[in-house]
């Protein structure tokens, strides 16, 4: 049988990786949703009264500064988005998540352990594409579901925020290979993340940038793999004494000329959102715009995260 190639939603042919005949469709362009997204981020970034604590959920950027020695922060939320894309397996449609789990421990002043992950995610398969790993799907019908691939990483302060400076953080984390091929939603390689973390208030508004390196194997041939460039940028302005308006991009940007091995390109995505503050505890919200061909169209987040003093150091 002579080999098909991938069609992303695009319309356009990608790489020849399968040859097993599925169901390709078109799906519209993405740039009126961009444009779109970029104007809700320069909206919220316009907002701005007073300054905020180090951000959490539901901001993907780090901030640098530590929790504290003998904190916990734990953080417990849902997400959901819709034509989401899947390159390996092939499968799209609206992604559901929850609860997704986020731990953190401030083992030290200057340092944080934390670990995300979560026990369900189900996908409604709207769409099935040519993909190298179609084959290896045991889903048949029109859901599929799988763990959420598990994060562990760390964070270190290196310098602390002065008037003249931001403060500095040292990055990296691992994703484990938890979801695997045959449920469609998971590529089951290990991932290596590292980079830096910088923050500063100016002028009320707490501003939050990543920068680094991102190693992500290829799940096809496990012989390659794709060095990303990751970044983020948020922005925490208070309103009034018990609300933050949220704003943030981030997103990765593949280093590969050529073809990305599937499920390794790039991906970029906004987020506008908002928290509540009551004493330790925050509810959050927010809607996300996907800017590439993975992340979702149009999405939501929200959840509850709480602090405490777990022991004393």
């Amino acid at each position: 049988m002579s080999q098909k190639r991938v069609l992303t939603r695009s319309g356009l042919p990608g790489p020849a990786w399968h040859n097993e005949r599925m169901a390709p469709r078109e799906c519209p362009t993405r740039h009126a949703r961009r444009a779109r997204a970029v104007l809700l981020c320069a909206v919220v970034c316009l907002l701005a009264p007073s300054a905020v604590l180090a951000q959490q959920r539901p901001l993907q950027t780090q901030d640098p500064e530590p929790i504290g020695a003998g904190q916990v922060l734990v953080g417990v939320g849902f997400d959901h988005g819709t034509d989401v894309l899947f390159p390996a397996s092939g499968l799209a449609g609206s992604l559901t998540r929850v609860p997704v789990i986020g731990l953190t421990f401030g083992i030290s002043p200057v340092a944080d352990i934390e670990v995300t992950g979560g026990p369900y995610q189900r996908l409604g398969i709207t769409n099935r594409y040519f993909a190298p790993l179609a084959g290896e799907v045991t889903a048949t019908g029109d859901s599929t579901h799988s763990v959420v691939d598990m994060s562990i990483g760390a964070k270190v302060r290196l310098l602390g925020e002065k008037a003249t400076r931001p403060s500095v953080a040292f990055l990296f984390s691992t994703s484990l290979p938890n979801a695997k091929h045959a449920s469609g939603l998971g590529l089951n390689t290990t991932n290596f993340f590292t980079g830096f973390a910088v923050g500063k208030t100016l002028a009320g508004v707490r501003v939050a940038g990543n920068i680094g390196l991102g190693i992500l194997p290829s799940p096809v041939d496990g012989q390659s793999q794709n060095d990303v460039l990751t970044y983020g940028l948020s922005l925490a302005m208070r309103v009034g004494r018990q609300v933050e308006v949220l704003g943030e991009l981030a997103g990765r940007s593949s280093t590969r000329r050529g073809e990305p091995p599937p499920g390794t390109g790039s991906r970029r995505s906004v987020l506008v959102g908002a928290r509540y503050l009551r004493g330790a505890m925050r509810l959050d919200g927010g809607m996300t715009f996907g800017m590439t061909e993975m992340d979702a169209t149009v999405g939501v987040t929200a959840g509850v995260s709480w602090k405490f003093r777990a022991w004393t150091l």
